[in-house]
């Protein structure tokens, strides 16, 4: 998962909206969003570490996840931090946030959004610090929490101005905001360790190249009622979409 845009108490008919891409490496194998009948959960699956990007739990937890870009990593081995999400989503302890820093050390620097739909914190492992989301429109992707790279703020930007031009939501819209692949210009590009080739790559909200680029757009919105959707499209290396999926969180897990 390499950006997200969350949406609190921002929209009068809808609470909270989270609009999500997966960024990864177009070989890596991967299964789209389904419920794992084991442990309840409403997921994709990332088929070569066991793990996943972003998921919701049939009790109404959520989480997702963001690797922190900071160059160079450490060579010591280190745990998949997709383990991360499913732990956040069957998790029932009553400190999450206490057992994140108790287990930072064993993987690569990471940022996890979890907890209930109605209650979400965001916890960030290289500073070791976790904020609870305020009302607001907040943007997560491989730094700290609402750093302001170009594409972050462009996202903030287009998804504060739907919200306010559309009494009755369009979801369509916000697929249209998260394929976005417009790039930062050179000299407003983050310095990650990254060299500038693929600093600009990456830029865009909606990235797409031969090899890596968005796999996946995830929006969830749960109204004034309750209900939960979420809508699911994958993505070819050229861009195209391949499938879409949605799903309602009441009856999903029956």
């Amino acid at each position: 998962m390499c950006i997200l845009f969350i949406a609190i108490e921002q929209h009068p008919k809808y609470p909270l909206i989270i609009c999500a891409n997966r960024d990864e490496f177009h070989q890596r194998p991967t299964q789209a969003m389904h419920v794992w009948q084991e442990s309840n959960i409403l997921a994709g699956k990332d088929l070569q570490a066991g793990g996943t990007w972003l998921g919701l739990s049939s009790t109404g937890k959520f989480a997702a996840l963001t690797n922190f870009r900071k160059l160079p990593l450490s060579e010591a081995p280190k745990k998949s931090r997709g383990d991360l999400v499913l732990q956040a989503l069957v998790d029932t302890k009553i400190n999450m946030t206490a057992e994140l820093a108790q287990q930072a050390s064993q993987y690569h620097g990471f940022n996890l959004i979890y907890g209930s739909l109605k209650q979400l914190y965001c916890y960030d492992s290289v500073n070791n610090q976790s904020h609870q989301l305020s009302d607001g429109v907040h943007s997560i992707c491989n730094g700290a929490l609402d750093d302001i790279w170009p594409k972050m703020a462009r996202g903030e930007k287009l998804l504060s101005e739907t919200i306010r031009s559309q009494k009755n939501l369009s979801i369509e819209a916000l697929f249209d905001l998260m394929t976005n692949d417009k790039q930062a210009l050179p000299h407003l590009l983050p310095e990650t360790g990254l060299d500038e080739e693929w600093e600009q790559l990456l830029s865009a909200i909606f990235i797409k190249s031969p090899t890596y680029g968005t796999r996946t757009t995830t929006i969830i919105t749960q109204d004034v009622e309750g209900n939960v959707e979420t809508y699911d499209r994958s993505y070819a290396p050229s861009g195209e979409c391949i499938t879409k999926q949605q799903f309602n969180l009441a009856t999903v897990f029956d």
